[in-house]
């Protein structure tokens, strides 16, 4: 069930009443007994769990972590080549040079 906030307008008191959404409005308020009383407009309280969401994934500036993709092992790949490439690079001036 819902929980609805109430405003009386002749003292002001502020109010929660827990009521079903087929209910009809509270009309008088319970502090000063006048028909003044007036239902606000609130924000909704609920969460949303889950991955996908502002709140749980992107809220920090991070982005979820992703599925790795086919290209990730061949860029492991070209950086091993590259690795051996340079070391082989400074292997060769040091035996040029006896």
């Amino acid at each position: 069930m819902p929980i609805y906030e109430y405003r009386c307008g002749s003292c002001g008191v502020e109010k929660e009443h827990l009521q079903k959404v087929s209910d009809a409005p509270v009309a008088a308020c319970p502090a000063c007994g006048s028909n003044v009383y007036t239902k606000l407009i609130s924000a909704a309280g609920f969460q949303l769990k889950g991955s996908g969401w502002y709140a749980t994934d992107f809220k920090n500036g991070t982005k979820p972590k992703s599925k790795p993709d086919a290209e990730a092992p061949a860029a492991k790949k070209n950086e091993t080549v590259t690795a051996t490439a340079s070391t082989a690079d400074t292997a060769s001036p040091a035996c040029a040079t006896d």
